[in-house]
């Protein structure tokens, strides 16, 4: 994925009622290697990746870079939100330059069906509606996802359209502060 457009990064920490959206630490790899390795994190995702493997890549310092929010309950992180320029080669757009950037979310099992998903990028959502105003964001998501569905219609996706990728009927839509 391509880097988010021109912010300054990072922000000052989002808080939410309950969360707190703020740039990686070391305290977050071991978060960051179960994110990846837990199957029922991953099966929308292309599925985990083996703990091993992931023991010996993760730096120690994970996902510090422009773009990726830590979600913090409490102290933990609980999960991620990206937001990415979508990749031009892979179908799905709503600009004729292909440079949207897209909305993406993985949660810790734990963390799930509590509403923490929707508060989480609903703050990031309006913070990237300030930091670039009448940019579109977009979200892809398998159709088979009903969890990614649903979050998707409560934050405001509207459908675009539908394409096969990855083998799976996928539902792609976009997002405006406007």
């Amino acid at each position: 994925m391509a880097e988010l457009g021109p912010v300054d990064w990072p922000p000052t920490p989002i808080r939410t009622e309950r969360l707190v959206l703020r740039e990686s630490e070391p305290r977050d790899r071991a978060a960051f290697i179960e994110l990846f390795a837990l199957s029922e994190v991953r099966t929308y995702l292309g599925g985990p990746r083996p703990r091993d493997e992931l023991e010996r890549e993760v730096p120690e310092v994970p996902g510090r870079r422009p773009g990726l929010f830590v979600i913090d309950l409490d102290g933990a992180m609980i999960g991620t939100i990206t937001l990415d320029r979508r990749d031009a080669e892979r179908p799905g757009h709503v600009r004729p330059d292909a440079e949207e950037t897209e909305l993406g979310y993985m949660f810790l099992p734990e963390a799930w069906g509590r509403g923490y998903a929707a508060e989480a990028c609903k703050a990031a959502l309006d913070w990237f509606a300030d930091a670039l105003p009448g940019e579109p964001v977009v979200l892809c998501t398998q159709t088979a996802n009903a969890r990614s569905m649903r979050l998707a219609a409560k934050l405001g996706f509207t459908e675009v359209e539908r394409f096969k990728e990855f083998d799976a009927e996928q539902w792609f839509g976009v997002w405006s502060s406007v």
